[in-house]
């Protein structure tokens, strides 16, 4: 019989429980433009902005810590914290296998201000109230363990090597480092080697403690999920949480006005020569922010930016421009960088980018740049807000900031700002003493900058009145036949393919896809060189639009576009909306049949390519690859399949004449072999009816036929190369498989693959970066051909040079467990119900969907082809999947290649 203590002590928990179960809806506490925050008594903010166009969830929890809150030694703590919480809890033990299982995209990252970790997945009420769950019990359970810590600090440790290899990255951290006196955002966020190294795991397991609490994280769901029920669920996992017993320390360190130019320069092995200059400005949720933000675009966005056209267009001493506002929660920076043309001199270039910089003040900005500037920025935005999946992780950067409806007042602060507040933000910010730079020059009468000040966020919000919340879209339903039931596929007599899939989304978002295919095997020898760089030109002006009317046009239409080539192939990749559908497929059909093909233009392009080219030859990734392709290569010098050496890429792109890129575009494009998906919510008539339009007068070119790539075994190879003073290393196996896409042993191979090497749970993720903590990242895959039975299986993994044995004892030894015992049922239950989920997610991915719509188009195929391998997939035995694996993982006819800084090996074969 229980005590009386006891009895009284079980009805005291009783009554938790009860209470618990009959606690009270939430009452919103205020709703923005569809966004609806709640607040629990333990004080987590919830932010749910329900939105179901795309059968998607995305799960997003913020924390208000990151580096910034880091203390003498302890740099890099906030992000290793971030590793050790996938390490997980007494009740979810295996984070990452967990997360594979249900077909999560999930990871987490670390800025100056804040962490945060997110996921999404086919909406699922499930996976959804698991994945709660998870977050739940990791925000206090986590393990935060030394032996975890000794395994994940190398994989740290990989990932600043990663890091270390990027010219680009080095120069940021070091400016960061030179450009803040006392402020924590000199110190990078991935840490000092030495920290991460030495890192003491009490104190570690005392930041967690102070930081990951309730009362300091904001969590975010978007996308399709029932908020009422997703509200209980939040409630039931994190309302049992208490509060935070400590106080955590108020920061209050700000900078003083910088008193004259700083300069730094960072020498390294490899890269492009680069000037980069940053200015202090004020917090993003300062009302001068927006102002930052449009400065960034008035200086750097071509064809328009200034420096664009000061040192690429007019004096071409430069590659190319980029810019980049820091949104930080104190006064944080403006960066302004340009890339020498190649064996260019950065000092001759950061003297001519100065000027253009800081001499605003003498020579302002006009009304016509600002409102390009604008209509750019806004139509960014834009894009952003209607797609779900993103909006939770930008709300991130508005929550470190201090509120998460900053992002709206920072919008309509855009919207506001005149050219008068711009110019003088300009004037006040753009000083030499204000400066950082690879450059010291002393100032004989410095001005400063305005004082830093901290910003309150409260009374900038009194006035901000939110816009009207966009209206909600139908559910989208991603099973094949209800896709395929709803897409109209249209063949033209021009020869062009149609397949046009009208859906609501939320802000009447549209995708496009447009594949031009091109050329044979005679037209394309020795035209590679060519033909990428007529697809670089494209979107560079037209017969009739100049390349800033094509660009200001473009805006007009709301058009963000992407273009890849291959060797018989361009893409263009678009989104819009509903109300200019029609209009951009006849734009972006103008501009594969008539683009301008300008000489100055063409120049850039091919200083672009060459910068490029420069920029990737010295890097282990890009030799490692290319070194690859040209041991699998079987074709003569000057066939369009042949791997060039990077001697000869750069020799072909010096060859490359304007008459030659319009002989190519007049030769090869047309519309014979043209395919166009849309997916979204557009009028399918209007957009039939623009393309036919667009199609009808375009006629002449070749007859494309395809490139046979016939099955071919290569000689087996295991080099090893030398890439001196790189941190990271790779290594890249490749493996040719006698198959293609339609075999029936496609799907069994593939959740071998999957298995083995492609996923989080994978045999070679968990050995080399889970239990031994040598990479950040290791990978499988197959490249798949539909046609000819010529397939390739890839791996690969990272590491710093001194892993090179032990990855290789690690790859070797997995192969060899699974070719010996194979997989288990539960692997394979596993991987199926994963696998499915992925593809499921992939589906509801508009740009992707048209995408595979267009390609099933070329191919002749449709939705039932999908359902099919679904079903394949689903029906896999697992005596199929490790036959499988037995047959075509070939040890003996692997080519092998590892790059890196192998400084106590000999390079060359082993």
């Amino acid at each position: 019989m229980a005590s009386s203590t006891l009895r009284a002590l079980l009805g005291a928990l009783s009554l938790t429980f009860l209470a618990a179960a009959t606690a009270a809806p939430l009452a919103p506490v205020r709703t923005v433009e569809g966004i609806t925050e709640y607040r629990l008594p333990n004080g987590l903010q919830v932010l749910l902005a329900p939105d179901a166009s795309k059968p998607t969830t995305t799960v997003n929890v913020t924390y208000r810590v990151g580096s910034k809150h880091e203390n003498y030694g302890e740099t890099g703590m906030a992000h290793l914290l971030e590793h050790l919480i996938f390490k997980g809890t007494p009740k979810h033990p295996n984070v990452w296998a967990d997360f594979a299982k249900r077909g999560l995209a999930a990871n987490g990252t670390t800025w100056f201000d804040r962490t945060n970790y997110y996921a999404s997945f086919s909406a699922n009420p499930d996976t959804l109230k698991w994945y709660l769950g998870w977050q739940a019990d990791a925000m206090v359970n986590s393990f935060i363990a030394k032996k975890d810590l000794d395994t994940e600090m190398t994989v740290v440790r990989n990932e600043m090597e990663m890091g270390e290899n990027s010219p680009g990255n080095i120069v940021f951290e070091r400016l960061f480092a030179t450009m803040f006196q006392w402020h924590n955002y000199a110190k990078s966020t991935i840490g000092a080697r030495t920290d991460v190294e030495n890192v003491d795991i009490g104190r570690l397991q005392a930041f967690y403690r102070l930081h990951y609490q309730p009362d300091n994280a904001t969590l975010i769901v978007t996308g399709q999920f029932d908020p009422a029920q997703t509200l209980g669920w939040i409630q039931s996992s994190f309302g049992p949480l208490k509060k935070s017993p400590r106080p955590r320390p108020k920061l209050y360190t700000l900078d003083p006005v910088q008193d004259g130019e700083r300069s730094v320069t960072v020498r390294r092995t490899g890269g492009t020569p680069s000037a980069t200059v940053a200015y202090h400005v004020p917090a993003s949720s300062h009302p001068d922010f927006a102002a930052v933000e449009l400065i960034t675009l008035l200086m750097t966005e071509a064809p328009s930016g200034r420096l664009h056209k000061r040192l690429v267009e007019d004096q071409k001493i430069a590659s190319g421009v980029s810019g980049f506002a820091a949104a930080l929660a104190e006064p944080g920076a403006l960066l302004l960088g340009a890339d020498t043309q190649p064996g260019g001199d950065p000092e001759a270039l950061s003297k001519a980018m100065l000027p253009v910089v800081e001499g605003v003040a003498a020579q302002p900005f006009t009304q016509a740049e600002l409102d390009r500037a604008k209509t750019r920025w806004l139509n960014r935005w834009d894009k952003l807000f209607g797609d779900p999946q993103q909006v939770g992780t930008a709300l991130s950067e508005a929550i470190a900031a201090g509120d998460w409806r900053l992002f709206f007042l920072l919008r309509d602060r855009v919207k506001a700002a005149t050219l008068a507040d711009v110019n003088r933000v300009a004037s006040e910010r753009l000083l030499p003493a204000n400066r950082t730079l690879a450059l010291y020059v002393p100032t004989e009468k410095p001005e400063r900058a305005p004082k830093p000040e901290t910003v309150d966020v409260a009374a900038q919000l009194k006035a901000f009145v939110p816009q009207a919340a966009q209206v909600s879209a139908a559910a989208f339903d991603t099973r094949p036949a209800a896709i395929e039931s709803a897409t109209q596929r249209l063949s033209l007599p021009s020869g062009t393919r149609l397949a046009l899939l009208p859906k609501p989304t939320r802000g009447g978002q549209v995708s496009g896809r447009a594949t031009l295919r091109f050329g044979n095997l005679d037209a394309l020898r020795g035209q590679r060189a060519t033909t990428d760089l007529l697809a670089m030109v494209l979107d560079k002006g037209t017969l009739t639009l100049d390349r800033q009317q094509l660009r200001d046009r473009l805006d007009a239409l709301k058009v963000e576009l992407q273009i890849v080539s291959g060797t018989s192939v361009v893409s263009v990749g678009w989104t819009t909306t509903r109300e200019h559908a029609a209009e951009a497929s006849a734009l972006v059909l103008q501009m594969l049949r008539e683009p301008r093909l300008d000489a100055a233009v063409l120049e850039e392009m091919r200083a672009q390519s060459l910068t490029g080219l420069d920029a990737s030859k010295d890097e282990p990734e890009a030799i490692a690859g290319n070194t690859l392709n040209r041991l699998r290569n079987a074709h003569p010098e000057g066939d369009p399949r042949n791997e060039r050496t990077f001697d000869a890429m750069r020799a072909e792109l010096q060859a490359v004449t304007l008459d030659g890129v319009r002989n190519a575009h007049r030769r090869l494009y047309g519309p014979q072999a043209l395919t166009l998906a849309m997916v979204g919510d557009f009028d399918a008539g209007a957009v039939r009816a623009a393309v036919e339009k667009g199609v009808a007068p375009w006629s002449g070119a070749l007859a494309h036929e395809r490139l046979p790539e016939p099955y071919q075994d290569f000689p087996a190879a295991d080099l090893r190369l030398r890439t001196p003073d790189k941190q990271n290393a790779t290594v890249m196996v490749a493996l040719s498989v006698p198959l293609n896409d339609s075999d029936p042993q496609y799907a069994a191979l593939t959740l071998a693959d999957y298995i083995l090497g492609s996923n989080t749970d994978s045999r070679l993720w968990v050995r080399i970066r889970e239990r031994e903590g040598l990479s950040y990242g290791t990978y499988s895959s197959i490249d798949w051909s539909t046609f000819e039975p010529a397939s390739t299986w890839v791996f690969g993994a990272i590491f710093a040079p001194q892993n090179r044995p032990r990855v290789e004892k690690a790859l070797k030894e997995e192969f060899a467990r699974a070719l010996k015992d194979g997989f288990t049922a539960q692997e394979l239950t596993n991987a199926k119900r994963a696998l499915l989920n992925y593809r499921r997610l992939s589906r509801a991915q508009d740009g992707g969907l048209a995408g595979s719509l267009a390609q099933q188009s070329y191919l002749g195929r449709t939705m039932a082809r999908t359902a099919e391998v679904d079903a394949q997939i689903e029906a896999a035995t697992l005596q199929q999947v490790n036959d499988a694996l037995r047959r075509h993982l070939r040890l003996d006819a692997m080519q092998i290649v590892w790059a890196g800084d192998f400084k106590d090996e000999a390079a060359g074969a082993k």
